[in-house]
């Protein structure tokens, strides 16, 4: 009965630290998709090729709510690396492409992703301009997206 308690013991700790492993890894994962109307899109290349790509995306619940993602694209796409992506409502209401004096900032999603990083947001951005930022750590060089301001 004494080995039958001590196997059991070994049986459910195994099972409690695979479970552990198995939450550890899904956190790391990214979100898939983000959603809205499509505000902004731009590509960085290698070589001519595209390599990542930021998009900033706008729906009106909320106020108005930003979100964005960076994907993987190319030679990148499907190939873990530490990508990140945040987006920030500015206090500005006009001005496009210009600087950006954060008033909210989203959370910074940066992790290995394979696909994306993100989604990421930020709420009543109505009538205010957004910015959003992202890269992804390829072949040992960070391609960058910078947006500044837009939706405004």
């Amino acid at each position: 009965m004494h080995v039958l308690r001590r196997v059991l013991a070994v049986v459910a700790s195994t099972a409690l630290l695979a479970g552990v492993s198995l939450f550890a890894s899904s956190a790391a994962q990214a979100a898939t998709s983000c959603s809205g109307t499509v505000t902004y899109d731009q590509t960085v290349s290698r070589d001519g090729s595209a390599i990542g790509e930021l998009v900033i995306y706008y729906n009106s619940s909320n106020g108005g709510t930003n979100s964005a993602c960076f994907y993987h694209r190319g030679a990148s796409y499907g190939v873990a690396a530490t990508t990140s992506v945040e987006i920030y409502r500015c206090l500005q209401k006009s001005g496009t492409g210009g600087g950006c004096t954060v008033d909210v900032s989203s959370r910074v999603d940066k992790g290995s992703y394979a696909y994306n990083a993100g989604p990421v947001g930020v709420t009543g951005t109505a009538n205010y301009c957004v910015y959003a930022y992202g890269y992804v750590d390829w072949a040992g060089h960070e391609y960058s997206v910078s947006s500044g301001t837009r939706g405004c």
